[in-house]
C-alpha cells in the first residue's frame, strides 16, 4: 500500500511557457493584494493564474507526489500534521493555513521553490475535481457531518461524489476514517485503502445505511473504536491497519507508538492518526513521522495564547455541531468564564439554527459572554440551555466582560478570523 513518489520535482523552468507566463502574473497580483492588505493574496493570484492558463493545475502538480486531505472537520490541522510528518523525508509545499479552492490550490503549486511532496487541504465538495486534475498518489478522508448545509448540502451526497471519483483513481491510496461509515463507503470503490481507525464520537448524521438506507447499530470493538454494521445489509465497518488507543497508534502486528502532541484533545489524535497513516502510505517512517508532528504547535492560529491586556485568551475554532462537539470538550471546566463568538457569513453558512444541534448545557455553572454577529441568536440559545450570559458585540470589551485572568475564546469560522484580527498584536495574524 506504499505509494512510490517520482522521482524529482520539476522546476519551473520545465513548465510550459503558457504557464509561466500565468504564475509570474498570479504571483505579482497576489503581491499587490498583500501590500495594499487586501487578504493574504493566494486567492486573487490563483484565479488570475487559472485565467491565464485553465490547466496551470494540473500542470503545476506534475512532478511531486500530491497528497490531499478533506473532509468536514480537522483538514487543516491534518494537512499541517501531514505536512510535517513527510518533512522527515523529503520537502514539502503545503497550504496548511487553509486556502483549499482551486484558486488556492494552484497558488500553493505556483511557489517557485521545488518540493517532493505537495500535501493539500481540499474543499470536501471540490474533492472529485481535485483528484481528476491532481492524481494524487494519497487521498486522506477525515469525516462527513452536516456543515453549512445551505452552500454545500447534503452529507451524503459529497459521500457519493467522493465514491464516484475514488474509482478514477486507481493509482491511490486512500486513507480511510473506518469510524465514519459515510467515508467508509466512499472509500469502498477505491483499489487501495488503508483503513484507520480514529474512534470518532460523532455519529449522528450517521444513522442511515448509505448503500442501502437501513440503520446503522454500534457495538464494542477491540481494534480502535465501536464496531457499526447495517441491520439491513452487509455493510459493516473494516478491519483497520492501524487504530488509535488512548494516546497510541497501533498497527496490525503489534506495533505501538506513543503519540505526544502539543496540540490538545481527543481530536487531534484522531487527526495524528490519519496523517501517521498518509506519511506511511508515501514511504516514511512511521516513528520519524509521529515524532515531527509533536512539533506542530498552534495551526493557523488555532489553539493560539493571546494576551490582550491583563486577559490570557486561549482561542478555539468550531464550524458545526460535530466541531463544536469537540470544542466544548476542549473548553477548561467551570467556573472558568467563556466567550463564544457566532457570524453567519458565507463561509460559515447563513443559517444558524445549526445552533439547536449543540449541546450549549456544558456550559452551565460558568458565564458565557455571547460575541460575534449572531451573539444574540446564540444568547437566546443559551438562555433556553439554562446557561447564565450577557451579550457584548465588541470582541475586546467581550474580553473584559468575562472578568477573568485566563479564559477560551470558542467562535465560528469568521467570528474566529474577526477575533484573531480584533485580539491579535500587529503582524500575529500568520
Amino acid at each position: 500500500m506504499v505509494a512510490t513518489p517520482p522521482r524529482g520535482p520539476l522546476g519551473p523552468r520545465s513548465f510550459p511557457a503558457r504557464t509561466r507566463m500565468a504564475v509570474l502574473a498570479g504571483r505579482a497580483v497576489s503581491e499587490v493584494s498583500r501590500r495594499a492588505h487586501l487578504g493574504g493574496g493566494s486567492s486573487v493570484g490563483g484565479k488570475v493564474t487559472l485565467a491565464l492558463d485553465p490547466r496551470a493545475l494540473e500542470v503545476l502538480a506534475a512532478g511531486q507526489a500530491v497528497a490531499l486531505v478533506s473532509g468536514t472537520n480537522g483538514k487543516t490541522t491534518t494537512t499541517r500534521l501531514l505536512a510535517a510528518a513527510l518533512s522527515t523525508k523529503g520537502a514539502v509545499r503545503t497550504n496548511s493555513a487553509g486556502a483549499n479552492l482551486v484558486s488556492g490550490l494552484v497558488s500553493t503549486l505556483s511557489d517557485p521553490e521545488g518540493s517532493t511532496f505537495a500535501v493539500l487541504e481540499v474543499d470536501e465538495g471540490l474533492l472529485p475535481t481535485a483528484v481528476d486534475a491532481l492524481r494524487p498518489a494519497v487521498v486522506t478522508l477525515l469525516n462527513l457531518s452536516r456543515d453549512q448545509l445551505d452552500r454545500i448540502g447534503e452529507v451524503r451526497l459529497h459521500a457519493e461524489s467522493w465514491r464516484r471519483a475514488l474509482v478514477r483513481a486507481p493509482d491511490a491510496t486512500v486513507v480511510a476514517n473506518v469510524d465514519d461509515p459515510l467515508v467508509a463507503w466512499a472509500a469502498g470503490t477505491a483499489v487501495k485503502v488503508m483503513w484507520v481507525g480514529t474512534g470518532q464520537q460523532w455519529r449522528s448524521d450517521a444513522a442511515a445505511c448509505p448503500a442501502c438506507g437501513g440503520r446503522i447499530v454500534w457495538g464494542d470493538d477491540a481494534d480502535g473504536g465501536a464496531s457499526w454494521s447495517c441491520t439491513s445489509c452487509e455493510f459493516a465497518r473494516p478491519r483497520p491497519d492501524l487504530w488509535l488507543e488512548g494516546d497510541d497508534l497501533v498497527m496490525i502486528g503489534g506495533r505501538r507508538l506513543s503519540i505526544s502532541l502539543q496540540l490538545p484533545g481527543w481530536c487531534n489524535l484522531a487527526n495524528a492518526c490519519m496523517a501517521a497513516a498518509g506519511a506511511v502510505s508515501l514511504g516514511a517512517d512511521a516513528e520519524a513521522a509521529v515524532a515531527a508532528m509533536g512539533e506542530v504547535g498552534t495551526v493557523a492560529g488555532r489553539y493560539q495564547v493571546l494576551d490582550v491586556g491583563d486577559v490570557k485568551v486561549r482561542i478555539l475554532l468550531a464550524k458545526n455541531p460535530a466541531g463544536w462537539a469537540e470544542t466544548l470538550r476542549l473548553i477548561r471546566p467551570a467556573p472558568m468564564p467563556v466567550v463564544v463568538g457566532i457570524n453567519s457569513r458565507v463561509a460559515d453558512g447563513r443559517d444558524p439554527s445549526w445552533l439547536w444541534d449543540v449541546a450549549f448545557e456544558q456550559l452551565r455553572g460558568r458565564l458565557v459572554i455571547a460575541t460575534g454577529e449572531r451573539g444574540r441568536d446564540l444568547a437566546v440559545r443559551l438562555a433556553y440551555a439554562d446557561v447564565e450570559h450577557r451579550f457584548v458585540a465588541d470582541y475586546h470589551q467581550a474580553v473584559g466582560a468575562a472578568g477573568a485572568a485566563d479564559i477560551d475564546l470558542a467562535a465560528n469560522y469568521t467570528s474566529f478570523q474577526d477575533a484573531r484580527k480584533a485580539l491579535a498584536p500587529a503582524g500575529a495574524h500568520g
